[in-house]
């Protein structure tokens, strides 16, 4: 069995890039995060305080993507991660997910609370509170996107789950502040106070909906399961080797990090060649980073007998 020379470092192509803007994202959203939640008590709006109490499931899923950035980078070059660190951006993206389902179930419940005992809402208070976490998540939306559905950039580099979930957090902050603005405008204008906890429900549905897909999708990376780019490569990988001489009879492929996959080959051959004569046909498979490959010989004569 022979392995290509190759690092065991799989981490994605703007790892440090998509770091740094995690962080700065972290902070603008936590001083956001505190206004809306103090503003929504006071003012008497649940929608806002739901964008508030989001914001804050946000802000600490975006904690749990730093951290992960942190860790993997740090840990990249330990020997003990066979694979590397690169798929624990898919394991803080899953558990990001996961936080934020729960925190779906807690809107819900507050929201349903608010429409069984309505409470006075200060509509012109809440909707300025409302429009600044708007202008937040737009600008914090604007510092993660770069990277992110860029599609050269996936094709590319791979596709970074744990960038998609802060991503998909600062997008679904910006939906309920949207909703809430609505909410709090159309309530102050028609006097439906219970419009308010009602566009609170609204958005803990989409942000659970967000939440599965982003769970299944990180889940799936984690359980082994290729992506869409990933799926190509095994088929690739037989049209590039199999023919009447080599013969493929055991092919693995999974991802270990944004961008990177192991795959183990195992070739007979009536003229077996070496290693690197395999390897270069493969060359042009760039999402190949770990490639192990095994070669048994295969008897003419054998052949003849069986036949």
């Amino acid at each position: 069995m022979i392995s290509a020379d190759h690092s065991h470092v799989y981490l994605g192509a703007s790892q440090q890039r998509n770091e740094r803007r995690t962080w700065v994202v972290i902070a603008l959203t936590s001083v956001t995060m505190v206004a809306e939640i103090v503003a929504g008590t006071v003012f008497g709006s649940m929608a806002l305080v739901a964008d508030g109490w989001h914001m804050s499931t946000h802000a600490a899923a975006l904690l749990i993507a730093a951290l992960a950035y942190l860790f993997a980078r740090r840990h990249a070059h330990d020997p003990r991660y066979s694979f590397g660190t690169g798929r624990l951006g898919d394991l803080a993206a899953f558990a990001s997910a996961v936080v934020l389902a729960l925190v779906a179930l807690q809107i819900t419940w507050e929201s349903s609370r608010r429409l069984l005992a309505p409470v006075e809402i200060h509509y012109s208070e809440a909707i300025f509170v409302a429009v600044l976490g708007l202008v937040v998540n737009l600008v914090s939306a604007w510092l993660l996107h770069d990277g992110h559905h860029d599609h050269d950039h996936d094709h590319h580099h791979g596709h970074d789950n744990n960038l998609r979930a802060a991503y998909m957090h600062v997008i679904a902050d910006a939906l309920t502040s949207v909703l809430a603005i609505a909410a709090l405008l159309l309530g102050r204008a028609w006097n439906w106070p219970w419009l308010d906890p009602l566009i609170g429900v609204v958005g803990a549905l989409v942000i659970a909906r967000w939440s599965w897909g982003l769970m299944t999708e990180s889940g799936a990376v984690l359980v082994g399961r290729l992506d869409a780019a990933g799926a190509a490569l095994p088929g690739d990988i037989r049209a590039a080797l199999d023919n009447d001489r080599d013969r493929i009879t055991d092919l693995h492929v999974w991802q270990v990090g944004p961008g990177h996959h192991a795959v183990i080959v195992v070739l007979t051959s009536t003229a077996p060649q070496a290693p690197d004569f395999y390897k270069r046909k493969l060359r042009h498979l760039g999402w190949i980073s770990h490639l192990t490959l095994e070669i048994q010989p295969l008897e003419l004569d054998s052949l003849r007998l069986k036949a």
